[in-house]
């Protein structure tokens, strides 16, 4: 077999020359999966966000189809994602869920199918079968609509962020009037929500979030340190490191300053974090876990009655929503919440119909406004 491009990934660099294994075929897939790993991180991809989570889709497939990449065909691709959407299961994928596996399957088909990297060379010498593509336009999900979102998923009312935040409050009181422990865990997902819904940020950058990150408004200085805050780990496009910006603190939810200079300087000592720069941290005195800041949502959501479809990036959606009804322009909301387009910002936006009438009426007096006068 003569020699392939020296690409990282590829089947000679991977597979040991001259060993004999006693399971040859779960040597070659584990020697492929770990030559994709290599290959991905070469292109900077996230090991935890991107990569890991192929390569258990890769095994899940082999799981289900019990048999090996390089004998799978498209129908075998076909009845995976079958399988997965079938409404027997307790929680079937949803669209666009089965469109992004059928397209990470598709690139490791990719992979072991390019002729540069050997792989297909090597099952050929070694078990009489290449491996070929099973995800193709004629068999995947069609991208039929800009968004394709749960409609569960939704920005909260003024209403339901005030009888969410009520919930968490009371909680407080709660636990404080029984005289049970908890108090400062309560104070905590207090302040945390709060911070998550006045900023708009989403999970990983509020659990990334150091005490340095505080910034203040020379322009503003009533606000102290919490003029804004510094998001140094904002979603990252493919092969690129986090995004960074500052998002700034609005007048109109100004109140978190007060919110924050309590948890800071009263409540979180009480944690001793010792010299853990984490700005919200557990019990443990470590940062925070996303399953934590998604557990700190689901009790206040229970607590104040709101649909389970609700999570916590519904918060971030009520904050692009409510910014646009502040009358922020559209160009400042994409920068406060990080977006580089502002379609994305538009699939954020739910105004209400109270908001869109005032604009409707508005116009009108603008248009007809001898009408009005009357």
């Amino acid at each position: 077999m003569s020699r392939v491009a020296e690409l990282p990934g590829a089947a000679h660099l991977v597979l040991a020359d001259g060993v004999v294994h006693l399971d040859p075929a779960s040597a070659v897939l584990e020697a492929m999966l770990e030559g994709w790993v290599c290959q991905q991180r070469t292109r900077f991809l996230s090991e935890e966000g991107t990569i890991q989570p192929r390569v258990s889709l890769v095994r899940r497939m082999v799981a289900f189809s019990n048999d090996y990449p390089w004998n799978w065909m498209p129908a075998d691709g076909e009845a995976f994602i079958a399988h997965l959407r079938s409404p027997n299961r307790k929680k079937p994928i949803v669209m666009s869920t089965g469109r992004g596996y059928e397209t990470n399957l598709a690139l490791f088909m990719g992979f072991i199918t390019d002729r540069r990297y050997g792989w297909a060379a090597e099952c050929q010498q070694r078990f009489g079968q290449v491996p070929q593509q099973i995800f193709t336009e004629d068999n995947r999900v069609t991208h039929v609509l800009e968004h394709e979102g749960q409609p569960g998923r939704r920005p909260l009312t003024y209403d339901e962020v005030q009888a969410l935040f009520d919930a968490v409050d009371g909680r407080v009181e709660n636990v404080r009037a029984r005289g049970r422990k908890g108090a400062l865990t309560a104070l905590r997902d207090a302040a945390l929500l709060k911070t998550v819904y006045a900023f708009g940020l989403r999970r990983n950058e509020t659990r990334m979030l150091d005490l340095p990150d505080r910034r203040r408004q020379p322009k503003i200085p009533q606000y102290g340190e919490y003029g804004g805050l510094f998001v140094r780990y904002g979603k990252a496009s493919k092969g690129s490191p986090p995004k960074r910006r500052t998002v700034l603190t609005v007048h109109e939810m100004d109140w978190i300053v007060e919110v924050l200079d309590h948890w800071v300087s009263e409540v979180r000592p009480a944690f001793s974090p010792g010299r853990l720069a984490a700005l919200f941290v557990t019990e443990r005195a470590s940062r925070m876990s996303l399953r934590g800041l998604n557990t700190a949502f689901e009790h206040a959501r229970k607590a104040a009655g709101l649909p389970e479809e609700l999570d916590l990036h519904a918060l971030r959606h009520s904050y692009v929503t409510h910014l646009v009804e502040f009358g922020y322009p559209e160009k400042f909301v994409s920068l406060q919440v990080g977006h580089e387009y502002a379609s994305t910002t538009a699939i954020y936006t739910g105004v209400s119909d109270e908001f869109r009438t005032r604009l409707v009426l508005n116009a009108l007096r603008s248009r007809h406004s001898d009408l009005w006068e009357n």
